[in-house]
C-alpha cells in the first residue's frame, strides 16, 4: 500500500481516535456536586442542567466528527478527489480556473454534508438549553454572507496562492507568504469597519453610568479610547461574551448587549480591564507575530510536497496539480498543525491569567472579575470540572476555577 495514504488515514484514524477518548474522558471528570466557589451564585438545578448541556454537545461532538471521519476515509478510498479533478477539469479552464473550481466544489460539498449539523446544533441542542435566538431567516442569511465572503476575499487570496506556485519557482513559498501576510493585516485592520457588521449591528456605548465609568477608568490607564461598542449578540444567542479586535484608528472593545444586560458597571469595567490587559501587555501582537511565523513555516513545508507523484498515488489521482497539492498537504500537516494548536493553547491561556492580573492590579477590584466570570459561566453553561488533558489540547482560556483561584492570590 502507498505509505503516504497509509500515513494520512492513520493520522485520521489516531486523531479520531484520541478526540474520542478524550471527549469520554471530559465527560467522566464531570463532578455532580457543586464546587463551593460557585454556592453563591448557582443551584442545584442549575448546575445539572449545564452538567447535561456539556454531556449533550459533547455527544453531538462525538457524532458529527465520527460521520465526518467516516465519509472523508470513504471519499478518499473511493477516489472521490480524482472525481472532483475530472468535474473541475471539464470546464476546460487553465490550471488558476481549475483550480478554484475544484476547491469550490470541495467547499461546497463540506457545507452541504456539515449544514444538518450545524442546523440541529442552532435550532435543537441551543434551543433545548435557551440559547438560541437565531432565527431560519437569520441563519439563511448569515450562510450567503459567509459564502459571498468566501468567494470576494477567498477566491482572489487562493489564485494569488495558485499564481505564485505556477509561476514563482523555488521562491514560490515565500512570495505566497508576504502576500497571505498582507492580505490577513488588511483584513485584521478592516475587518471591525467592513466585516462585522454585515453579520451584527455595532452600535457605541450610550451615555451614562457606564459609558462616564469606563471612559475614567480608561483614561487612568492611559488608554485611548477608540471605540466602545455593544454588539446585538443577543440576535442569535443569550450567551455573554466580550472581545478586543482591530488596529490603530479602527481598534474596537466589543461587549456583547447580554454581557451589558446581565452584569453591574463594576463588573464591566473588570472585562473591560481584562480586555485592556490583552493590548496593553502586547498579547494580540504576540499571537499575531506567532501565526505569521506558524504561517512560513507551513508554506515552506507545502513547497516541499507540491506536484508530489507519491502522494497523488495515495489519492488515485489521474493528474497532478498545484491546487490538489494544496488540499492533500492539508492531511500531511494535521499533526504539525495539532501541535502547533496546543502550543497556541498554552500561551493563550497563560495570557489569560496575564490579562486577569492586570485587571486585578488595574482596577483594585479583584471580587468584581470573579463575580463577573462567575456570571458568565453560569448564563453560558461552562462545565466548571472540564479534564485537565482536554484542557490542556483543547482550551485557549483557563477553566474558570483556575482563574478565580489566581485572582484571589494575595
Amino acid at each position: 500500500m502507498n505509505p503516504y495514504l497509509i500515513f494520512i488515514l492513520s493520522v485520521i484514524l489516531i486523531g479520531y481516535i484520541l478526540d474520542l477518548i478524550i471527549s469520554i474522558a471530559n465527560l467522566k471528570s464531570l463532578d455532580p456536586h457543586l464546587p463551593e466557589e460557585f454556592t453563591d451564585i448557582f443551584d442545584d438545578e442549575r448546575y445539572a442542567k449545564s452538567q447535561h448541556y456539556t454531556r449533550t454537545t459533547t455527544t453531538f461532538s462525538i457524532i458529527k466528527e465520527t460521520a465526518s471521519t467516516l465519509l472523508t476515509v470513504v471519499f478518499i478510498l473511493i477516489g472521490g478527489f480524482n472525481w472532483m479533478d475530472g468535474l473541475a477539469r471539464g470546464f476546460g479552464l487553465g490550471p488558476i480556473g481549475t483550480g478554484l473550481i475544484f476547491i469550490a466544489i470541495l467547499l461546497l460539498g463540506t457545507t452541504v454534508i456539515g449544514l444538518p449539523f450545524s442546523i440541529y446544533g442552532t435550532f435543537v441542542i441551543e434551543e433545548r438549553f435557551g440559547f438560541n435566538k437565531t432565527t431560519p431567516a437569520t441563519f439563511i442569511i448569515d450562510a450567503i454572507k459567509a459564502v459571498a465572503l468566501t468567494l470576494i476575499i477567498g477566491g482572489p487570496v487562493m489564485a494569488l496562492i495558485l499564481w505564485f506556485f505556477e509561476k514563482g519557482g523555488s521562491w514560490a513559498w515565500l512570495y505566497c507568504w508576504i502576500g497571505v501576510v498582507g492580505v490577513t493585516m488588511v483584513i485584521q485592520l478592516i475587518a471591525p469597519v467592513l466585516i462585522m457588521p454585515l453579520f451584527n449591528k455595532f452600535t457605541p456605548l450610550e451615555d451614562g453610568d457606564l459609558k462616564e465609568t469606563v471612559t475614567h477608568y480608561a483614561a487612568g490607564e492611559k488608554f485611548k479610547i477608540k471605540g466602545i461598542y455593544t454588539m446585538d449578540g443577543s440576535k442569535r444567542s443569550t450567551k455573554l461574551n466580550a472581545f478586543f479586535t482591530g488596529f490603530g484608528k479602527f481598534r474596537r472593545i466589543v461587549f456583547f448587549d447580554t454581557l451589558v444586560e446581565k452584569l453591574s458597571t463594576d463588573e464591566i469595567v473588570a472585562v473591560l480591564a481584562h480586555e485592556m490587559g490583552h493590548y496593553k501587555l502586547k498579547h494580540v501582537f504576540k499571537m499575531l507575530a506567532a501565526s505569521i511565523l506558524q504561517m512560513v513555516i507551513l508554506f515552506f513545508i507545502l513547497s516541499v510536497f507540491i506536484n508530489n507523484r507519491g502522494l497523488f498515488a495515495a489519492f488515485g489521482m489521474e493528474h497532478v496539480s498545484i491546487y490538489a497539492s494544496l488540499i492533500f498537504f492539508g492531511f500531511l500537516y494535521s499533526p504539525i498543525s495539532m501541535l502547533l494548536s496546543v502550543i497556541f493553547n498554552i500561551f493563550s491561556r497563560r495570557h489569560e491569567f496575564q490579562a486577569d492580573r492586570y485587571a486585578r492590579s488595574s482596577t483594585g477590584r479583584a471580587d468584581m472579575l470573579v463575580s463577573a466570570l462567575k456570571k458568565l459561566s453560569i448564563t453560558n453553561l461552562s462545565n466548571l470540572t472540564p479534564h485537565p488533558v482536554h484542557v490542556f489540547l483543547n482550551y485557549s482560556h483557563p477553566p474558570v476555577l483556575e482563574r478565580i483561584k489566581a485572582l484571589r492570590k494575595k
